[in-house]
């Protein structure tokens, strides 16, 4: 039997908390969307609550190419590339499937070209964990999209990149 994380089929997500590290590892794939426009974004709905499952990846499409982003813990990432076939049915507790679009800032970025992908990390004074990882963040043509962590799950936003606060706490690392 093959892996299934959240009752999604091949689903194996391998987890980071380390902005550097995680933008070491997807920088070549990321560099091939540069330029592409995302075709859809997609996320995992309780069909029982009518809502979003936020526990469940975000899933970018860029024509045949999907980047799928997942945050759990308070600082823990995976991103991961075409693991999940959403035709193939979420096998898990309750009924889940797959949205198009339904999340307002997934619809504000569909059809704009990816222009850069960067990991944000929240700088603390903690000894134990100077950084967080908190976000990837995709920069379109005329739209901004982050996928971050909302306390063990996850959370999107669309606030443009001149309308978002200039604390020093925060870090970009870019990664294509």
């Amino acid at each position: 039997m093959g892996v299934n994380v959240l009752g999604i089929d091949g689903y194996d997500p391998v987890w980071h908390h380390d902005a550097e590290a995680l933008a070491a590892v997807h920088r070549h794939r990321f560099t091939k969307l540069i330029g592409r426009p995302l075709k859809s974004g997609w996320l995992m709905w309780d069909v029982a609550e009518r809502g979003w499952f936020a526990d469940g990846p975000v899933i970018l499409q860029f024509g045949k190419t999907h980047v799928e982003v997942t945050h759990r813990k308070f600082d823990e990432c995976a991103v991961t590339w075409d693991q999940i076939d959403m035709r193939v049915p979420i096998d898990w507790y309750e009924h889940f499937d797959w949205r198009p679009d339904p999340h307002v800032a997934l619809r504000n970025a569909r059809g704009k070209v990816l222009r850069a992908v960067n990991v944000i990390e929240l700088v603390t004074t903690a000894e134990w964990r100077p950084r967080i990882l908190h976000a990837v963040e995709f920069l379109f043509d005329g739209a901004r999209l982050a996928v971050y962590n909302a306390m063990d799950e996850n959370g999107l936003t669309d606030v443009p990149e001149d309308e978002l606060p200039v604390p020093n706490n925060y870090r970009r690392v870019h990664v294509a």
